[in-house]
């Protein structure tokens, strides 16, 4: 039998690499087209304080740039580590956009990047704005690709399971690519990154102004912020709600789960602003709806109903037992290759054999399963409820203060009153708030898929490497002391680097010019 420890640390480690890279990742994608216009603000004017403020934050990006690359690598090596079953049954497929956005954006970036930070001093104003926004279409291109990579997880189109190699293959590439889910995950995680910068931009330019330091920059830095945090909040809150749209068709038990639903509404849903899910009477209490707007969001309609968790742990019942059934078909082509009825058998069912693989999880041979353990393994495809409705509610919750946070900054720039303080020492403790709705987000979409690590197809516990107890804990030990450390270093760095100003290499410069000019002194 599977050893649940293992998979259960593995699990571990993963989430929590994956929870650090996270805290770099939406920075760069913010940043670096932040970077872009305001260098193509310099561009057009020629005026140096906007080159001043370019090279500043280009500055900030490049620290959370090394972090985020050195802390995304280990990610992927993690994927033949610690997980090898997964790597071996669908890598086919989940490591084609991975290979593209190493070949394609990875090396974008890494070019373009030492061409930025170098190219100052060496390339025309026009070719250094170009080499900025390379830097932006890789960032941005990296995600993509591994965003497609994790949508296909959540939503596995375009490929098929061969019975005769005993593993998933690509059917249609471009299904992958166009997968509804990821499209609506990537744009949605891009929009919440250029909100995390803008945020980072509009703090620092309010801890400046809160001290009387640097008006100039901070005012102009503040100003693009604004403006550039006004339409990127607004954008997540429009495209969040397409990522509600494709949950309806593509992954329901996600959709019942974060509104705590366990039974189907009826037409139209309503949303449930507050309440206390319980999972021990699968009820939940105190609940306060607001009318329509799940119906709205999840359907577009006022007329279709939201299906409940009682509902579709039916559904994954009934799914189990063909699955138990292509489990046995899939067995006798093993063992005979020309068995026609057995393949054709299965080709019937074989939509459900990942669902028959859920009762691995309680006996060897799925056939062996007895009914108690099907509606146990049918009530294992119910994430964790409470985990799902509270982080939900923290991400859209946060999203709506960022609205609010941005339309003020936009009109108190507009009217340039950038030195109201009571605003300034708001857009300085708003600072952490970008980064526990991301975090928040990335834990609903990744618990929400449990327990599958491919969505129908791979159940995770399936998905582990034949690893031991102490060693998994001696990594996740060596790891968390690792990243802890550079999380210091990085923390420090960009610390320094505020404290220091944007004015600090031209004020070292002229100290240099003015003791080279000093006569010496025997």
């Amino acid at each position: 039998m599977i050893d649940l420890a293992v998979v259960d640390l593995s699990r571990l480690q993963f989430a929590l690499t994956a929870l650090y890279h996270f805290l770099f990742v939406p920075l760069t994608l913010g940043l670096s087209f932040m970077l872009v216009i305001m260098e193509s603000i310099y561009v057009m004017t020629r005026r140096p304080i906007w080159r001043t403020i370019t090279r500043f934050w280009g500055t900030i990006f490049g620290i959370n740039f090394v972090l985020g690359v050195a802390t995304g690598l280990t990610m992927e090596f993690q994927f033949g580590m610690n997980w090898s079953y997964y790597s071996h049954y669908v890598g086919d497929i989940f490591g084609a956009p991975l290979a593209i956005e190493g070949l394609m954006a990875f090396f974008m970036e890494a070019t373009f990047v030492g061409l930025m930070f170098f190219g100052w001093d060496k390339l025309k104003p026009h070719a250094h704005l170009f080499v900025t926004f390379m830097v932006a279409l890789g960032t941005n291109l990296s995600a993509l690709w591994i965003l497609v990579a994790n949508g296909w997880m959540q939503n596995p189109v375009g490929a098929a399971f061969n019975p005769d190699t005993m593993r998933m293959e690509i059917t249609d590439f471009m299904a992958v690519i166009f997968n509804p889910v990821a499209q609506a995950k990537f744009v949605h995680t891009v929009s919440a990154g250029y909100v995390c910068a803008a945020v980072v931009v509009l703090g620092v330019s309010a801890f400046y102004l809160l001290k009387g330091k640097h008006k100039g920059f901070a005012k102009r830095s503040m100003t693009v912020a604004a403006a550039f945090g006004l339409m990127s909040s607004l954008s997540v809150v429009v495209l969040g709600d397409e990522s509600g749209y494709a949950l309806t068709d593509n992954q329901k038990m996600k959709l019942a789960a974060l509104e705590a639903m366990w039974r189907t509404e009826p037409a139209p849903a309503g949303l449930t602003a507050f309440g206390l899910p319980s999972l021990e009477d699968r009820h939940t209490h105190f609940e306060v709806k607001i009318p329509y707007v799940l119906g709205l969001i999840s359907t577009r309609s006022i007329d279709k109903p939201v299906i409940g968790i009682l509902e579709l742990v039916a559904v994954a019942e009934d799914r189990i037992e063909r699955g138990v059934v292509a489990y046995d078909a899939l067995e006798k082509v093993k063992a005979d290759h020309t068995d026609m009825a057995a393949r054709a058998q299965f080709e019937t069912v074989r939509n459900d054999l990942g669902y028959g693989l859920l009762l691995k999880r309680y006996v060897e041979d799925p056939r062996l399963a007895t009914p108690d353990q099907i509606k146990q393994a049918a009530w294992d495809t119910v994430p964790n409820v409470p985990l799902m409705f509270w982080v939900f509610r923290i991400m859209a919750g946060i999203g709506f203060l960022m609205i609010g946070l941005f339309g003020l900054a936009f009109v108190l720039c507009t009217l340039r009153k950038h030195e109201t303080r009571w605003f300034l020492r708001l857009a300085v403790l708003a600072i952490p708030l970008p980064w526990i709705a991301i975090e928040s987000g990335w834990l609903l979409a990744e618990v929400g898929r449990q327990p599958w690590a491919v969505e129908g197809v791979l159940p995770t516990f399936l998905g582990a490497s034949s690893l031991s107890v102490p060693q998994l804990w001696t990594t996740i030990v060596c790891f968390t002391l690792l990243y802890g450390a550079l999380a210091v270093v990085e923390v420090g760095l960009i610390l320094r680097t505020i404290k220091k100003g944007p004015f600090a290499e031209q004020e070292a410069r002229e100290a240099d010019a003015s003791t080279e000019g000093e006569p010496a002194v025997a």
